[in-house]
């Protein structure tokens, strides 16, 4: 699908990218030819894919990084330029979710979801942006979800908070144009092997319900989804800017009926 490291030599921020979608992005990029640093609030996870990535061949180093905090930002992009001396890509994957009706969900359950997805991405963004913008150069992959612009049921506090980032890819796709910087979006849907979706189906019932409402009639891997976020920061897709890119095998046009697994009352 690539041409062989055509990320050679870029640099390479995976916020959250300890586990799941963004270690499977990590791995992706650096197997290209990029520089890789994992940032994560969970040092056991960070410490673990690095070791894996290094043993692979890959040039990767690890920060202890609280996406809510701009300070800890501060040291991740400081520690980031100290060893690559720039930062090219940001990928910002951090993120908190759990499936809940809306008249159950607490304002810290609101506010927990919104402080990492929304607030998080932000951060970072311009944290980073700023390096960018004086480099005159940068790609930055948001993860969203298309229920950002859909809705679903029991997830009022990441759909609106990934709507928001939605609307940030778009504004900053606008604002940064000028100084080479392309900001785009992928929608991932459900992906098998990841601990984060195991946790919200809870049951093999559930798996198989969601199964039968994707039109491919399967889960994504990982791997499919770090092929499209290697794409999208790629010189491939240098003219792509402000967009969503929807990875879920068409499981969106189907919308309605995901959540329902979870939140809707089971009759007696």
């Amino acid at each position: 699908m690539f041409a062989d490291k055509v990320l050679k030599g870029r640099v390479a921020i995976i916020t959250g990218g300890g586990t799941g979608i963004g270690k499977a992005i990590a791995e992706k990029y650096g197997n290209l030819g990029a520089n890789i640093v994992i940032a994560s609030r969970n040092p056991e996870h960070t410490g673990v894919t690095v070791e894996e990535l290094r043993s692979n061949g890959i040039n990767a180093i690890a920060t202890q990084t609280d996406v809510r905090d701009p300070a800890s930002i501060d040291e991740m992009v400081k520690k980031t330029l100290e060893a690559f001396g720039r930062i090219d890509i940001l990928v910002n994957n951090a993120a908190g979710n759990f499936v809940c009706p809306t008249e159950q969900l607490s304002i810290n359950g609101w506010n927990s979801v919104i402080n990492i997805v929304l607030n998080g991405t932000f951060y970072c963004s311009r944290a980073i942006g700023l390096e960018m913008i004086k480099q005159k150069s940068g790609k930055i992959l948001n993860i969203v979800a298309t229920y950002a612009w859909t809705g679903n049921p029991g997830t009022i506090h990441s759909a609106c908070a990934k709507a928001g980032v939605t609307a940030m890819t778009q504004t900053l796709a606008v604002e940064w144009a000028r100084h080479n910087i392309r900001v785009n979006a992928i929608a991932p849907g459900i992906t098998s092997d990841t601990g984060a979706a195991s946790q919200l189906w809870g049951t093999p019932e559930a798996a198989d319900a969601l199964r039968r409402q994707v039109p491919l009639q399967r889960f994504a891997s990982p791997e499919e989804i770090a092929n499209a976020a290697a794409y999208l920061v790629s010189d491939y897709a240098d003219y792509i800017n402000g967009e969503v890119l929807v990875i879920d095998g068409g499981s969106w046009l189907n919308h309605g009926t995901f959540a329902d697994v979870f939140v809707t009352p089971k009759k007696s």
